[in-house]
């Protein structure tokens, strides 16, 4: 405990470091509660090494405390404004781009099933397109495969 005590401005700053890389690199910016505080374990820290804030536990706590809310005023709303901005990907999986030949016509309004890799599925098509054509899959739902006619 007494190195605690005798290195407090180091041990705040590897605390708040850790934080920061936690939740960046493992949480991703999911929550921002380890953000603040690691942001506020590296400033108490410094102020502590720079003798602005006495070396005490108790100063070093209402210090983090008060940098935490403080950064966490500062920074909720545009941090939370750039999380939703991000653009819903769509998963890519192998099917896509797999080649097969109809059996059956397809198109807005018909949706005829097709057995593939032991799992029966719906075909969906913007197009109308005629048994016999070779089409290639160019989207997947959850038991819908969205194809369209392969242009030779």
């Amino acid at each position: 405990m007494s190195w605690f005590s005798e290195n407090l401005a180091e041990f705040l700053i590897i605390i708040g470091l850790a934080l920061l890389v936690i939740e960046i690199l493992i949480l991703g910016f999911s929550t921002f509660i380890l953000l603040f505080v690691g942001i506020a374990g590296i400033i108490s820290g410094g102020l502590i090494y720079l003798g602005i804030i006495p070396e005490t536990m108790l100063s070093a706590l209402l210090s983090m405390g008060i940098i935490t809310a403080v950064s966490a005023l500062l920074l909720w709303k545009p941090l939370k404004s750039m999380q939703e901005d991000v653009e819903p990907a769509d998963a890519t999986n192998d099917l896509i781009g797999t080649r097969f030949t109809l059996t059956d016509d397809v198109s807005d309004t018909v949706h005829p099933e097709y057995k593939f890799s032991g799992i029966v599925w719906k075909l969906d098509s913007a197009d109308t397109i005629a048994a016999g054509t070779e089409v290639e899959v160019t989207h997947t739902d959850v038991g819908r495969l969205t194809v369209k006619a392969v242009i030779t």
